[in-house]
């Protein structure tokens, strides 16, 4: 076997130590995964740097400068959901059965993650076939509220030309993905004896008032917006939660809203009309109400255009590496390819494994289409730092 092709044997092993460690998310822990990425990548010639935006919650950023050109990253995250119940087998064990490696993180995302470190080894074996800074920056929290990638760009770093995100997509390269907000709305009541209800107002049937134009919001305004690659835009609500006790009216009901935004939609315009929704609720039935706070989220929507060097390379190495279906597309989902846009690289995602089975029990990716993606991630690279 060259240099130049993937190890099989040793991105299983390298799979097998990542999924062994857990960094479920909450509450992430990811810091002994770094180490281990970081000892991975050191061996074969990167600088590396580790960075904690808190104790324990650590990004790794590898570099390999490789002359004058353009800056090329490849980024995935190390946390991964909590396992839950369900598994067949030990779900930090890495198991292969039928053509599949079986783990918590073997498609989201570990699985890419170790094909994009393959890459980056091939890629440092190829130095004559291209020139540029080649980057890994792997991250924290992703799974939550991509405290790690808002870490990494906060800190203001050298310039990215092109970012590769690493998410299961069937090695389908995306252009676009959703993003979301998440404001916990309090509605205010009065409380009363249960047995005396006209003495005080009861939050949860205000909230239900509220709840109704929500509904009609989604239906008529919001889902209205519409995407070519991620499709429609929503509002809904996800948790609610009133009262404190069995025989008294609740004071206050809290609504957990969730809103999905398409690429183009100005994240301080959804604030407002939220904002707005509250008011009319208000205006229409008396119902008071608040925003408490937002909950973290992965970000906001982007897009890279369809016409962009990078998506075009994309879809031209997935075509030639045997996807009839290339893209692209759009992830319906959350990531952290918001957060390097806004550091005004262009990006696309891509990765081995489907997310039909990720967040799942029983998650793994198919051991050819893995090796494939290695080998995806280094023609994409390639091709955007020609020699």
């Amino acid at each position: 076997m060259s240099q130049s092709s993937p190890d099989i044997e040793r991105m299983k092993r390298d799979l097998a130590a990542l999924v062994a460690i857990n960094t479920e998310n909450p509450p992430g822990r990811e810091r002994e995964a770094a180490e281990c990425i970081s000892t991975l990548l050191q061996a074969a010639g990167f600088s590396l740097s580790l960075s904690d935006y808190q104790p324990g919650r650590t990004n790794v950023i590898a570099r390999l400068e490789n002359g004058p050109g353009p800056c090329f990253a490849f980024n995935t995250h190390i946390d991964v959901v909590p396992a839950g119940e369900g598994w067949s087998q030990d779900p930090f064990t890495l198991t292969e059965r039928d053509g599949r490696l079986y783990g918590r993180g073997a498609c989201d995302a570990k699985g890419p993650m170790v094909a994009m470190i393959e890459a980056m080894r091939m890629l440092a074996n190829q130095r004559h076939s291209w020139t540029g800074t080649l980057m890994g920056i792997f991250v924290a929290d992703e799974e939550v509220a991509s405290f790690g990638a808002r870490h990494y760009v906060a800190a203001a770093p050298a310039a990215i030309d092109y970012v590769v995100i690493g998410e299961p997509t069937s090695n389908t390269t995306y252009s676009a993905h959703k993003g979301s907000l998440r404001p916990l709305v309090r509605v205010h009541g009065v409380t009363a004896h249960s047995g005396t209800p006209e003495l005080g107002e009861n939050a949860i049937l205000r909230a239900a008032q509220l709840l109704g134009l929500v509904e009609h919001e989604h239906q008529h305004h919001v889902s209205c917006r519409s995407h070519p690659l991620v499709g429609n835009a929503s509002l809904t609500v996800t948790r609610i939660s009133g009262g404190h006790a069995d025989n008294v009216l609740p004071g206050a009901c809290d609504l957990l809203l969730d809103r999905r935004m398409v690429p183009g939609e100005d994240e301080a315009r959804v604030k407002q009309e939220i904002c707005d929704l509250l008011a009319l609720a208000e205006a229409k039935f008396g119902v008071r109400s608040e925003i408490v706070s937002f909950k973290p989220t992965t970000g906001g929507a982007t897009e890279t255009a369809f016409d962009d060097a990078i998506v075009q390379a994309g879809v031209g190495v997935c075509r030639a590496r045997g996807n009839p279906t290339p893209g692209p597309l759009g992830f319906q989902g959350g990531c952290d390819l918001v957060h390097f846009a806004s550091l005004g690289a262009k990006g696309i995602i891509l990765g081995p494994g489907s997310l039909s089975v990720a967040h799942k029990p029983d998650e793994f990716i198919p051991v050819d289409e893995w090796v494939t993606g290695s080998l995806i991630y280094r023609d994409v690279a390639l091709a955007m730092m020609p020699r």
